[in-house]
């Protein structure tokens, strides 16, 4: 029998994975919250029967999202990008996660309410910003620096000059 190799993301959590789980599952297209693991003995976050691990996908990408209390937090060092196609989407994924006891960062990055880090990054954006015009790609590049939610409108007139 063959091995197929998998590689999932863990990410850890201070008893509330189940329901990060479930707000992504809720938030994102292609998102679902899979098996749920309870601990069949003691652990330092936790007794017997409590939820230990939750399998779940981020538009998807595989994710396990592990009880461990609160010995560790996210940080800005690991982030999930989402790309965005137009602006109605790009405030969608923004305001649910901000709205949801979220918190707004800088050039199109959030904080959900678990600590994780997002950036809500419209494909235009990035494409203006890797334009070969290179006036034009510093043009967006610094109407971006000065947002939190990015705002396509303001990126396209600093495009136009």
């Amino acid at each position: 029998m063959a091995h197929t190799n998998t590689n999932t993301i863990c990410l850890w959590y201070d008893g509330t994975a189940l329901e990060a789980a479930n707000f992504y599952a809720d938030t994102f297209p292609d998102s679902t919250v899979g098996e749920i693991l309870r601990a069949p003995g003691d652990y330092p976050a936790g007794k017997p029967g409590d939820i230990l691990t939750v399998k779940f996908t981020v538009m998807g990408v595989s994710c396990l999202g592990l009880n461990g209390g609160p010995a560790f937090r996210h940080s800005e060092a690991f982030s999930f990008q989402i790309s965005t196609d137009n602006q109605e989407e790009t405030d969608r994924y923004w305001n649910a996660i901000v709205r949801n006891g979220g918190q707004e960062s800088q050039c199109g990055w959030c904080r959900d309410k678990w600590g994780l880090s997002w950036q809500i990054t419209p494909r235009a954006l990035m494409a203006a910003i890797a334009s070969p015009d290179k006036v034009l790609a510093k043009r967006a590049f610094t109407a971006m620096m000065g947002m939190k939610k990015i705002d396509m409108a303001t990126i396209e007139a600093a495009v136009r000059g």
